[in-house]
């Protein structure tokens, strides 16, 4: 979706301008798309190439932020040069992956602004469950779908989804994750709020539209409709075709191999026999 010219916001490489503190399926997409109309350069998960998506240095972030998380390899803490290498070189605003990062972010960016969404825990939960948590713990398709992308594509996303989740949640379990999403939940929110002075930060309740948010960025409001996207049923038919797309990738990068294997298999009968 095309940015308004009058909006458009050159990054001069400080770093990120926009820290979305916003959990996932809290209405991230639809925001990602808002930032990105305005002119700011914005990282959304859905919005890239999964091969795009810098998942081993998200891995390597989660390791770092929560040394506690399951398997994790000993770390040093991120610093500002390392958070400018995963999102502030190249990115004016950070959404749905950056969300359980976000204060460190606003420690490593402090002249960032901060846009606060918080859904009702009874409403946020159920969503978020079904459509991020199960589908990177419930065995065995999140497993099969994690060997894939490490091992055929060299690409951990499942594994950094789950050191992420996690690690946010300080659980060792899915059964732990579930004791304490919503002390997790409300606790995360409470912190970000006291983290940020009042003039950086925008309290934004989806469906306010531009006003608040223009306002907020200092940004022209733009003559389109708000966004509005990945609904539930829109959601998982993306996250399927990203997953049929990495299999796709995964099985013709495997044939040669596989293929490689049977004729050293067969040329070893064959000596064998003659």
């Amino acid at each position: 979706m095309a940015s308004h010219p009058e909006n458009q916001k050159s990054h001069q490489g400080d770093g990120l301008l926009i820290i979305h503190a916003g959990l996932f399926r809290t209405g991230t997409k639809a925001m990602a798309r808002a930032y990105q109309i305005l002119g700011f350069t914005t990282h959304h998960g859905l919005l890239e190439k999964v091969t795009d998506t810098p998942w081993v240095q998200l891995e390597q972030a989660a390791e770092a932020t929560w040394p506690s998380t399951p398997n994790a390899r000993p770390r040093e803490p991120f610093t500002r040069a390392d958070w400018d290498e995963l999102w502030g070189a190249k990115y004016d605003a950070v959404t749905d992956l950056a969300s359980p990062f976000a204060l460190e972010l606003i420690r490593a960016y402090p002249n960032a602004m901060v846009v606060v969404v918080q859904r009702d825990f009874e409403r946020w939960w159920p969503s978020f469950q079904v459509e991020v948590l199960d589908r990177v713990m419930l065995q065995p398709m999140a497993a099969i779908n994690g060997f894939v992308g490490l091992w055929l594509m060299g690409i951990p996303a499942v594994q950094a989804m789950r050191k992420i989740h996690f690690g946010f949640f300080g659980a060792q379990s899915r059964k732990e994750i579930l004791v304490k999403a919503r002390d997790v939940y409300e606790a995360y929110y409470r912190s970000v709020r006291a983290a940020v002075p009042p003039e950086r930060m925008l309290e934004y309740h989806m469906g306010d539209g531009w006003d608040p948010l223009c306002a907020f960025l200092d940004v022209e409001v733009p003559d389109v409709p708000f966004p509005r996207e990945n609904e539930a049923r829109n959601h998982a038919e993306e996250v399927k075709a990203r997953k049929r797309l990495m299999w796709t990738a995964g099985i013709k990068l495997a044939v040669p191999v596989i293929l490689g294997l049977g004729a050293i298999w067969v040329a070893f009968a064959y000596s064998q026999t003659a």
